[in-house]
């Protein structure tokens, strides 16, 4: 395959472009320590880091929204995230080289997260990649997130781009869902978190891929 035509690339952001699940398991793990409870194995929490705080503690805590203790254990989580948004945090192999193929062909390249905007803000500058994205559509930045179709759209009207011309990134069915609906190519990121739906070959992507190293290779085609 290659991207001939393709001016812009739209990434998800946690399991797509950067691997954030040990950060997100850690501050739910501070949570169990805080209450002498021994940690839950990164492996079990890397699945659902996607779910952001739902899965985290859905996992950790056995509590769904809705439960009595929901509500203040998200806001016990979320500050404990939010102050350590980027230790282990990091771009996903192959990452930064395809995001330098895309700049130095005079493409663009954007995030469209379900990640609420204070923490998107945070996680992009602590990064530093703040600066290169050409934009930011955050769960918040919408009425609707992912899978509504809008927040894509929102996007595209943020770059002045037609539909044809772009391309999204994801590693939840979500993600395929909202740009199946957007109208725009999908390609489902098999190296991602996943979660415990359905498996990827049952989206209905365009394309799949198990390393961005691919993703680059059909760029510069």
């Amino acid at each position: 395959m290659t991207l001939r035509g393709v001016r812009v690339i739209l990434f998800d952001l946690d399991g797509t472009l950067v691997d954030t699940a040990g950060d997100l398991a850690a501050a739910a793990n501070r949570m169990r320590a805080d209450r002498g409870l021994e940690p839950v194995p990164l492996e079990r929490m890397r699945p659902i880091a996607s779910a952001g705080a739902r899965g985290m503690l859905g996992e950790a805590f056995d509590v769904r929204p809705g439960d009595d203790r929901f509500e203040s254990l998200r806001a016990e989580f979320l500050s404990n995230y939010e102050s350590a948004i980027c230790v282990h945090s990091r771009l996903f192999d192959g990452a930064e080289a395809l995001l330098g193929a895309i700049e130095g062909l005079g493409g663009r390249w954007g995030i469209v997260t379900n990640k609420p905007a204070r923490y998107t803000t945070l996680l992009l500058r602590a990064l530093r990649l703040d600066e290169r994205t050409a934009c930011v559509v955050s769960g918040d930045t919408t009425p609707h997130p992912k899978p509504s179709p809008e927040p894509l759209r929102h996007a595209l009207r943020l770059l002045a781009a037609e539909p044809q011309s772009a391309v999204y990134v994801g590693d939840d069915e979500r993600d395929i869902a909202a740009g199946r609906a957007a109208g725009v190519a999908t390609i489902a990121a098999t190296y991602g978190y996943l979660g415990a739906g359905s498996p990827p070959q049952a989206w209905g992507a365009d394309h799949l891929i198990d390393h961005l190293d691919t993703l680059r290779r059909w760029l510069v085609e």
